[in-house]
């Protein structure tokens, strides 16, 4: 019996909650919007792709904003959706991001500004707009997607190392201001995942992934649910009192 109410609460347990999540078209996201949405969320996926388009024929209630994260007005008219539809925002999940696989020496200043573009600056406007709606609402959770890269240094990922990092400070100064004002932030530093994500910058993205795998204690990588399971955590109350917290979900790469 034990087992059953503990599977009922967590089914209801953003019952009543309005949730925002960018990067929603596929991977971590697309499963962040499935379990949010599964355990009683109002969802407002966000992504500049239109697959996420699709996303309410399979979670019906869920809504969708096509835009660019790193455009500013993208960032006021989600959460704006979220405040008209639903009445206010509870959680946004920062999980837009891109990545450049280049040595320092052949990273250009566009692909630079291009990272910082998305996973800085993209971070900050939802996290500035979501925070104002947060603050009405009395409260909230901020999580973002990270990367273990924020800690380690891996070579070819200057740009992208760099970017998380910058999303961890950002993150730790939300959960500064935010914490008198009931509003929580968190990072998942995620490991590397099995999504086609990798496919898009590198030709030789399966052999990349398995190198991973042997790489960490777990012997594997991720898939992108144990990632959202992670983000959804953290959005949830069973984190009440975990804020500032850049929470590792790497396999063990970074206890090596």
């Amino acid at each position: 019996m034990t087992g059953t109410a503990d599977g009922d609460r967590q089914t209801a347990e953003f019952a009543g909650k309005v949730a925002l999540v960018t990067g929603s078209a596929r991977g971590v996201g697309r499963e962040t919007v499935a379990l949010l949405s599964e355990r009683g969320a109002h969802v407002v996926a966000v992504d500049l792709r239109p697959q996420t388009e699709s996303l309410p024929e399979e979670f019906p209630g869920v809504l969708t904003v096509t835009g660019d994260v790193t455009r500013e007005e993208t960032a006021v008219r989600a959460v704006q959706t979220a405040v008209d539809a639903f009445g206010g925002l509870d959680i946004l999940v920062n999980n837009a991001g891109l990545t450049v696989n280049k040595l320092v020496t052949d990273t250009t200043a566009e692909d630079w500004d291009a990272v910082m573009a998305v996973n800085a600056r993209g971070s900050f406007f939802f996290a500035r707009e979501a925070f104002r709606a947060m603050k009405v609402r009395g409260g909230g959770a901020i999580v973002g997607t990270g990367s273990y890269t924020c800690t380690v240094a891996l070579p070819e990922g200057a740009a992208y190392s760099a970017s998380k990092g910058a999303l961890a400070q950002l993150t730790k100064v939300l959960a500064v201001e935010g914490g008198p004002l009931g509003i929580r932030a968190n990072l998942v530093a995620a490991g590397v995942v099995e999504t086609d994500f990798l496919d898009t910058f590198r030709s030789d993205s399966r052999a990349y992934l398995a190198s991973f795998a042997d790489a960490q204690p777990l012997g594997r990588v991720a898939q992108p649910a144990e990632i959202a399971e992670v983000l959804c955590f953290l959005a949830s109350p069973r984190s009440s009192f975990v804020t500032g917290a850049v929470v590792a979900a790497d396999g063990g790469f970074t206890a090596l």
